[in-house]
């Protein structure tokens, strides 16, 4: 077995796509890390944004998380008419270039973009954040933490979708199962102890009060917990991923993701408030997440705790998932139209896009790197793009339900246009809530990023106006090229690119560098091992052309001699003959000198349309 099948399992055939295809149980986990994760640090969010209140802050939790969850209907009953209206997935991307043109388009594609390689990072720091929470001792290792995993989910989603399902199922479920379970075991307690429950370990005492309770900081605690729903519109990217019916497939998939998620926010701010929970002071030494806390409150530290927090962690550090699930898939939309290179729309060896899950993972760990992995300084750029991509996909969604004729159109284009208006909103909160702490980078990187796309749709647009051909076959002019061979020494190599030259033209130039000005054995034996044979064979003697090189280089005399005659004969085509030796082992052409790919590297860039190299291979041995 090579080392790429161990570590990203032998290739797929393209007839073995449909069987790559998943359904709910499989979905959630692959399509849902992303949005369920978020309950563990979106409320967490908030909070620290609350801290300042004190006490008193904690209060505020339950409305703000009430107006998130109504939002998140909102999103959720427009993505459902999106997945249904558009099958073949695409997103917020393809809902507005088709609706509202290719710049809304591309807005949106950016938007989703920046959110994927944010929710990557953000998701990967969170998880590492967690497990610092538990095990303080490896807070001076976060940043390598981070990028370990970024490493194992890279391979983990090279080796294919089904395979990435089946690893992120059960930690999925595990998380789900222990936070309703914690919600029940808390929710009951609230309710057998008349509304006052006894913490099973007290939380840590609230700091005093430094700030008045204003709009702006309700609205600033809005903005960050709004990060609780990055994510949700990963099903509508995804749709192609789902089994048939892929409509109900994916429709199911992303009812169940909702559902869960609210439950799990409305559950944990209802605790937090009954428990007394306010958030503490993230890259502290006495940093706790509330998830913990409110676990330790609620059960105690006991097998349940460490189970949970172990699940937290894991599916934490999982929900980066989601972008590696559908960052390469929106890539690949997007390569489709134009807009980014050809090679983020070809799958891999698994039937991935391996294009799109390199540069995400790259991205990432750029980001991390940058940010030191800390999630509370990664949180401020985090939702802008996404409620971008809602308002966008909302809008456009409205103008499709307008020109259809299903009998229910006016009624969704109403909730397609409630969700517009809504998250329209929101996006404006959360980027004047959050400008000042780093939101403005997202303002500045989606332009910048819908430039680089439209420059890279630009290049395509002018490559294909220089080479559309509509014109039938011309013969005419059509004569032998003009051969050109380097030729070091006299060997083995050097006689099969003279034969292949001989079958090509009557015109052969061997071209010899000549380091100093000493008589060169080549030239004087020339006569008697090339040009005597080839006139007795009825061929062309080829000439040999020796070029003097007083500062003992060899390649670019033969370049500059190839552009001078290229320059000298305007109506001929030049062919220069590279011998090339190949070796049977890689490390074995560090043992030999690579001016072959030198020179070729050099025409290639000094060249014009009539200079073509051709490559001519000798093996050795084994």
């Amino acid at each position: 077995m090579s080392v790429l099948d161990f570590l990203f399992g032998p290739p797929l055939r393209t007839d073995e796509d449909r069987e790559e295809r998943i359904g709910p149980e499989k979905g959630i986990p692959i399509f849902g890390l992303d949005a369920l994760s978020s309950a563990a640090y979106g409320p967490e969010a908030a909070l620290t944004i609350l801290i300042p209140l004190g006490a008193a802050g904690i209060a505020s939790i339950v409305p703000i998380s009430i107006s998130i969850v109504v939002l998140l209907a909102i999103v959720y009953f427009s993505y459902r008419q999106t997945i249904e209206a558009y099958p073949n997935g695409g997103g917020s991307y393809t809902v507005a270039t088709e609706n509202l043109g290719h710049r809304a388009g591309l807005l949106a594609a950016a938007a989703l973009m920046i959110d994927y390689i944010l929710t990557a990072a953000v998701g990967i720091s969170s998880g590492v954040g967690a497990l610092i929470s538990a095990v303080p001792g490896l807070q001076a290792h976060t940043l390598a933490l981070c990028l370990g995993i970024l490493l194992l989910l890279t391979i983990v989603n090279l080796r294919g979708v089904r395979e990435a399902g089946g690893v992120f199922m059960m930690p999925t479920y595990l998380f789900i199962a222990c936070l309703l379970l914690l919600i029940a075991r808390g929710v009951w307690n609230v309710v057998s102890s008349g509304g006052q429950p006894h913490a099973v370990v007290a939380p840590p005492a609230m700091p005093a009060m430094s700030a008045s309770l204003s709009t702006w900081l309700i609205v600033k605690a809005f903005a960050s917990g709004c990060t609780a729903m990055t994510g949700v519109e990963a099903v509508s990217n995804g749709v192609k991923a789902f089994r048939e019916p892929v409509t109900k497939s994916a429709q199911m998939t992303l009812t169940i993701i909702i559902a869960v998620l609210a439950t799990l926010l409305l559950g944990i701010a209802f605790l937090v408030r009954a428990y007394h929970i306010g958030a503490t002071e993230p890259g502290t030494a006495g940093y706790q997440s509330i998830l913990s806390l409110l676990l330790a409150a609620a059960t105690g530290r006991g097998w349940f705790y460490r189970i949970s927090i172990s699940s937290i962690i894991v599916v934490l550090a999982l929900s980066a998932n989601t972008a590696f699930a559908d960052f390469p898939r929106l890539c690949r939309v997007i390569a489709k139209n134009g807009y980014l290179p050809y090679a983020f729309s070809l799958r891999g060896r698994r039937l991935v896009y391996s294009e799109g899950i390199y540069v995400l993972t790259i991205l990432s760990a750029i980001l991390l790197t940058i940010f030191g992995g800390v999630t509370d300084r990664l949180i401020p750029l985090f939702a802008v793009g996404a409620f971008l991509a809602f308002t966008l996909s909302q809008t456009g969604m409205v103008w499709h339900w307008r020109k259809s004729d299903h009998p229910k159109a006016k009624h969704y284009m109403v909730v397609n246009g409630v969700g517009a208006v809504a998250t329209g909103i929101t996006v404006l909160v959360v980027l004047v809530a959050k400008f000042l702490d780093g939101a403005w980078i997202t303002v500045v990187l989606i332009p910048a990023l819908i430039a680089f796309m439209v420059a890279i749709q630009r290049h395509f647009q002018s490559v294909a106006e220089e080479t559309t051909e509509t014109a039938e076959l011309s013969t005419v002019s059509i004569c032998a090229p003009l051969v050109v061979l380097p030729i070091d020494r006299w060997n083995k190599i050097s006689v099969k690119g003279l034969r292949f030259a001989l079958s090509l033209s009557g015109e052969i130039k061997a071209v010899h560098t000549v380091i100093d000005d000493k008589p060169d054995d080549l030239a004087q034996a020339w006569p008697h091992l090339v040009e005597e044979p080839a006139r007795k064979s009825g061929f062309p003697a080829p000439e040999l052309v020796c070029l003097c090189s007083p500062f003992r280089y060899v390649i670019t005399p033969v370049v500059d001699y190839v552009l001078d005659l290229s320059s000298k004969n305007p109506d001929r085509e030049i062919m220069v003959i590279v011998p090339e030796l190949v070796e049977h082992k890689w490390y074995h052409y560090a043992l030999h000198n690579q001016r072959a790919q030198g020179l070729k590297a050099l025409l290639l860039l000094k060249g014009n349309q009539r200079i073509t190299t051709v490559t001519i291979p000798w093996y050795l041995k084994e």
